[in-house]
């Protein structure tokens, strides 16, 4: 290839470029500025402020719940989305149930492709402690008079709204570890199998190895995600009872367009970003998979 068709090829480049800078990049940069002042949605008066916004935050305890709240969203959501979705997709590619693995493909997408918004109110009505189909459930088989609100103990809250996460995203991530497995060479398994290894051998040092760029996106995905979470808190509950299931996603919403805090809200979503980039960072560094 000469300089004229590099230079030509650059031109091909250049509106990608500059989506992303004007889409992507400037955002995140006027995110930052905008967070230097103190300013709200109906008027122009800017006052600067430096940085005492993130000095607010740090030192802000409902900062810390929310934080504390997405750690634990990401950790169980590793758990189930993750490991969970890697289990049953090497299940799924068991000969035994392959002849049914359509029916099951379909069952375990459906909710990933359902709206946040109508899940948040589905599950909302299920936790519904005097005619939820879940406390119905357990009064059917248990105490007549028992009636559990999930939603609104503080103590179960934010179990009760991470386990709609799982049910709607684990089998979204068991399609996408479907997708890496039957890219595997079936002589992998009967050269392991003839050599007497079984289905534990062969998940871990077949399975595994041959998945493990895949395993990387579906973490990548699902701790990003799990920091970013909004719609189906805010649906459910709001962030409540008492700040129990506060998000980051929440705490921003909260403080932009509740309370008006333009700048203390952008704060927030430039710790948001730094969170994520960050851990996305360290996930691909930790993987090395050179991809």
């Amino acid at each position: 290839m000469n300089i004229y068709d590099n230079k030509r090829a650059v031109w091909y480049v250049v509106p990608a470029i500059f989506i992303l800078i004007i889409f992507i990049f400037l955002p995140i940069i006027l995110n930052f500025y905008n967070s230097t002042f103190r300013w709200n949605a109906f008027s122009d008066n800017k006052v600067f402020v430096g940085l005492e916004y993130y000095k607010t935050l740090f030192t802000d305890p409902v900062f810390y719940t929310a934080l504390k709240n997405n750690v634990l969203y990401a950790v169980i959501s590793l758990v189930f989305q993750v490991l969970g979705g890697l289990i049953l997709a090497s299940i799924l590619e068991e000969k035994f149930v392959r002849r049914f693995q359509p029916f099951f493909r379909t069952v375990l997408f459906i909710p990933s492709i359902l709206s946040l918004a109508v899940v948040g109110l589905l599950w909302n009505m299920m936790y519904q402690p005097n005619i939820g189909v879940i406390n119905e459930f357990i009064r059917a088989i248990g105490s007549e008079d028992f009636s559990f609100p999930f939603l609104g103990n503080p103590d179960t809250a934010i179990y009760a709204v991470i386990f709609v996460s799982q049910w709607q995203y684990t089998g979204y991530i068991t399609m996408l570890f479907l997708v890496a497995m039957q890219k595997i060479p079936r002589t992998l398994y009967e050269a392991a199998m003839i050599d007497g290894a079984n289905r534990y051998h062969t998940f871990v040092h077949i399975t595994i190895p041959q998945v493990k760029e895949m395993i990387l996106v579906a973490t990548t995905f699902t701790v990003v995600g799990s920091f970013k979470v909004f719609d189906e808190v805010y649906i459910m509950t709001s962030g409540g009872p008492g700040h129990a299931t506060e998000v980051l996603g929440t705490m921003l919403f909260n403080s932009g367009f509740r309370n008006d805090e333009m700048g203390y809200a952008s704060a927030i979503a430039t710790v948001i970003f730094f969170i994520t980039i960050i851990l996305s960072f360290l996930q691909l560094k930790v993987s090395k998979t050179g991809k």
